[in-house]
């Protein structure tokens, strides 16, 4: 996490799932009764599936909550691989939204071209969809703003569910306005495109949160300003070797560099040291650094 304040970090987490929660606990209630009221069965589905949100959000909060917990001699390199699973878990329950949103969009358009009956809806619907657009959307700018600050996957994939709240929204809008206008069809449609979007946002997910566990290596981009700082050195003779590894939210480095082989063990270690300390404060997603030194 960019936030190098753990405590400060947790903080953030807190507040963050604590408006989520409350948020979707009072959308959920807000639809249910707009979809009583309003004759649409589409937003009591609506209602439910804000309800069931909570449970992401608590798979955030934990996933979170241990990440960001300080090494222990069970965990020697700290515990960040624990947000990644928690990114993973969010994505499955996007896929499955996804998929329960398609089954329904594919469901709709069968009926619609069966001709079959439909209860037409009232505005207090409508309106109601209008307003889930509007809050869930200013929830996901809301959670990627921190998820951004603390550099957090898990938050990513939360907000991210956010919006497929608000792109589900919109499918109950178009769908609800069709049914005012007669188009019963455009409900199943839009539903459709939607659940085949959210697919793709759980995709991207998962590719992201696999190279985190599976220790893939830094950007190359990145790795080559970490060679140049290291080169840049003027008591480096040169950089006999260097690997990067992404765990988590968190980079790890190792180097071996070459120095005059006249030099004492305590000159070595000293621009060892000083190579160390130079990425750690230019690089914040590097944390751990191993600096080997060889006679040039």
């Amino acid at each position: 996490m960019k936030i190098n304040d753990k405590k400060k970090a947790l903080k953030i987490i807190n507040k963050v799932a604590i408006v989520t929660i409350v948020v979707n606990l009072v959308l959920a209630v807000g639809k249910f009764l707009a979809g009583i009221f309003g004759h649409s069965t589409a937003m009591i589905s609506d209602a439910v599936h804000s309800s069931s949100d909570v449970l992401s959000t608590l798979i955030v909060l934990v996933g979170a909550r241990i990440a960001v917990k300080n090494e222990d001699k069970d965990h020697n390199y700290g515990h960040d691989k624990f947000e990644s699973i928690a990114s993973i878990l969010l994505a499955m329950l996007l896929f499955a939204t996804a998929l329960a949103l398609g089954w329904t969009g594919i469901k709709s358009i069968a009926a619609a071209a069966k001709g079959g009956e439909f209860v037409k809806p009232t505005l207090a619907a409508l309106i109601a969809a209008i307003v889930s657009i509007v809050v869930k959307e200013g929830m996901y700018w809301y959670t990627i703003y921190y998820a951004k600050k603390l550099d957090s996957q898990a938050l990513k994939a939360d907000a991210w569910h956010h919006r497929s709240d608000a792109f589900s929204s919109v499918a109950g809008f178009v769908g609800i306005l069709g049914a005012m206008l007669g188009v019963y069809v455009l409900e199943g449609i839009a539903t459709v495109l939607i659940a085949l979007l959210i697919i793709k946002v759980s995709y991207d997910i998962v590719k992201i949160v696999l190279r985190q566990l599976t220790d893939h290596a830094a950007p190359e981009e990145l790795v080559g300003k970490i060679y140049k700082t290291i080169n840049d050195d003027e008591d480096v003779k040169n950089v006999d070797l260097l690997k990067t590894r992404i765990s988590g939210s968190i980079i790890y480095v190792e180097a071996e560099i070459a120095v005059d082989r006249e030099l004492s063990i305590v000159e070595a270690h000293d621009i060892a040291q000083r190579v160390h300390d130079k990425i750690e404060t230019t690089f914040e997603e590097v944390r751990h650094i191993v600096i080997h030194v060889n006679p040039y």
